[in-house]
């Protein structure tokens, strides 16, 4: 059997993303994902927990997009391979 590295993320951005350049000029974007869930305990009091997820992407067309449309609390869908 093989193996599979594969991330789905849909959540809220936390702040602006920060672009920026690497030594050989690429362009990488830095998101901050916050993704929430909620349940209700046992006395039937509604709980939450938010986690905050880095996110970084180095294709240059999506940092383009990401550059120009994305802002600190809009919905995002963000699929990829987790790298520690």
């Amino acid at each position: 059997m093989g193996s599979l590295n594969k991330v789905t993320i849909i959540g809220n951005l936390g702040k602006d993303p920060e672009v920026r350049s690497t030594s050989d000029g690429r362009k990488v974007a830095n998101l901050t994902v916050a993704t929430e869930e909620t349940w209700k305990d046992k006395e039937g009091e509604k709980k939450s927990r938010t986690e905050w997820h880095k996110v970084s992407c180095f294709n240059e067309g999506l940092v383009a997009i990401i550059e120009r449309y994305f802002k600190k609390g809009m919905k995002v869908y963000i699929e990829g391979q987790l790298q520690t």
